[in-house]
């Protein structure tokens, strides 16, 4: 096998995680083509570069989504919203070395043989039109096999994870299988983006309002009894365990303190759903976080992630602004779950 970190490093998708990682690799003097289906993002990109706020510009080439063509060898680093995996898919050979480093989970994506993938905790929010971003919140970018892998498949993703590791604009951390922590990022997303973009809040006022906090802290209770119910593996990925996590909220005054502690750090932090219920039509990530969950579910109980999945689909088919009252009707629509 070729020592791909010497080949042109295509990036798909320039949001928050693609300009970031872009922007990386570019500062240590790799060879990277960033890719995106947005012609204003290209068009600035092309004038100006790729730019994390306060750190300064890479000019690197950018390529609009129509006119790439994917490379014979190299990295693909798969960045976009899940939503948009089907048009990149199918473009791609069944040999190309795909790593996406996506939130949430998509069925077609499972099935290819792709030996690794990534899982950014840091939140990186990318504006609009421009490859613009800024971190907003601080975290690491862990890099795993999704599979068992060879030698060689070993040594290339150690290479990408040191080449990413180089400008230290995060911690980089090599794992040795990365699905549970992708386990533990949809509990925790699926319980953060479809209630801060329902209610059109950042991430820290879930922390803050009485009934944001309780449906918050139930959803995550929910979401792990789910995984533990299905046996699925979870890892740390920030101060707590998810069994940590799991047990203070079952214990009486801890989740109190522990909202108080944890909401300067959301504070302000970007909800990456939120931007999606704004487009005409409005597509979201939903079903690549809360439905993944319920399929996982099966027969398990999971009524406010049913009830989730209901208000984020009538949000998003009847063109609906984020505001507050939704958090309320969610509620109300989650007690006459449990009460029937």
């Amino acid at each position: 096998m070729p020592n791909l970190i010497n080949k042109p490093i295509h990036i798909l998708g320039i949001g928050g995680i693609g300009a970031a990682l872009g922007w990386v690799l570019a500062q240590q003097g790799y060879v990277v083509i960033l890719v995106d289906s947005d012609r204003s993002k290209i068009a600035e990109g092309s004038k100006h570069g790729v730019t994390v706020v306060a750190l300064g510009t890479q000019i690197v080439p950018f390529v609009f989504f129509d006119d790439w063509v994917p490379p014979k060898e190299g990295f693909i680093l798969l960045c976009t919203k899940t939503y948009d995996n089907p048009k990149v898919l199918a473009r791609l050979s069944n040999d190309a070395f795909l790593i996406p480093v996506q939130n949430g989970f998509d069925p077609d994506l499972d099935q290819r043989n792709h030996a690794c993938e990534g899982i950014a905790s840091f939140v990186s929010e990318c504006q609009r039109d421009r490859p613009v971003t800024r971190i907003t919140r601080p975290g690491s970018l862990h890099i795993g096999a999704r599979r068992p892998i060879s030698d060689g498949e070993h040594v290339e993703i150690m290479s990408l994870a040191l080449a990413l590791g180089k400008a230290k604009l995060f911690p980089v951390e090599l794992v040795k299988d990365i699905r549970p922590y992708k386990a533990t990022k949809l509990m925790y997303n699926a319980a953060i983006s479809p209630l801060a973009a329902a209610a059109g809040v950042d991430n820290g006022e879930l922390l803050s309002d009485q009934l944001a906090k309780l449906l918050f802290f139930t959803l995550l209770q929910e979401n792990y009894a789910i995984l533990q119910n299905a046996k699925i593996p979870l890892a740390r990925i920030g101060p707590f365990h998810p069994d940590t996590v799991s047990l203070i909220l079952r214990t009486p005054g801890l989740p109190a303190m522990m909202a108080v502690f944890f909401r300067p750090s959301l504070r302000g932090t970007y909800c990456s759903m939120a931007p999606d219920i704004h487009v005409d039509p409005a597509r979201t990530e939903i079903d690549a976080y809360t439905g993944h969950l319920i399929r996982l579910a099966g027969e398990f109980p999971c009524p406010l992630n049913r009830a989730v999945l209901a208000l984020i689909n009538k949000i998003t088919s009847e063109g609906l602004k984020p505001k507050y009252q939704h958090l309320q009707n969610l509620a109300d629509h989650w007690a006459e779950r449990i009460a029937s």
